[in-house]
């Protein structure tokens, strides 16, 4: 890529985070069915048009980051160690967010006013249902490739399905523990003490497979 193109890409990216960053504190502030696309094209200083080139749905300016997920989740299977399962990478990723507090598993006011103004909407709360079963297939691709197996494998959307089932469950814990006003690390301790039963029981489900 020439730096030219570099450029470009930088300045788009910004636009994108511009744009995303205006239209999450509308809705935080409002409520996302309060909140107009046009109003967002006018918060951030560019054109309606502008808004959907960037976030072809409404919805995808508040879930912004899903993008990000699919990339974490490649990058943890690319850096795998050889031999290793595919349900020992995914343990080790999810406790490294939760280590480092990542966006995807931390517990604030801001991350319970997030997942609170998805509630209070039914249009997010479809695309948040839909978004679980899009991240469900993806998951089941990645881990049927990582052991060469057919992408269809109904061994390793058995395994997405559970392991997805608990990250919603230990995470609807940790902000459980949050809004209760417990620590920081106490809301951490919540949801990893989920998840560390869950891929336990799920490797005992799977004992038998190259999964675990």
């Amino acid at each position: 890529m020439s730096n030219r193109d570099g450029l470009r890409e930088r300045k788009k990216e910004a636009t994108r985070q511009a744009i995303s960053d205006v239209a999450t504190e509308l809705f935080l502030e409002r409520g996302f069915d309060n909140v107009s696309v046009a109003e967002i094209a006018e918060a951030a200083e560019v054109s309606r048009m502008t808004v959907f080139n960037y976030f072809p749905r409404k919805e995808d300016l508040f879930f912004d980051r899903e993008e990000e997920s699919r990339q974490i989740l490649k990058a943890a299977f690319a850096e795998r160690a050889p031999g290793e399962a595919p349900l020992v990478t995914l343990r080790k990723l999810v406790q490294s967010l939760a280590d480092r507090a990542h966006p995807f598993a931390k517990f604030t006011d801001a991350t319970a006013k997030f997942w609170r103004t998805v509630a209070e909407s039914p249009a997010l709360a479809a695309r948040a249902r839909e978004m679980r079963d899009e991240f469900i297939d993806d998951l089941a691709t990645v881990l049927a490739g990582a052991i060469k197996r057919p992408l269809a494998d109904a061994d390793a959307r058995l395994a997405a399905s559970m392991v997805v089932t608990a990250i919603t469950v230990a995470y609807a814990e940790g902000l459980r523990a949050h809004k209760a006003r417990r620590s920081a690390a106490s809301s951490r301790e919540a949801f990893q003490r989920i998840m560390e039963r869950s891929f336990s029981g799920i490797a005992a489900m799977l004992k038998d497979t190259p999964y675990a």
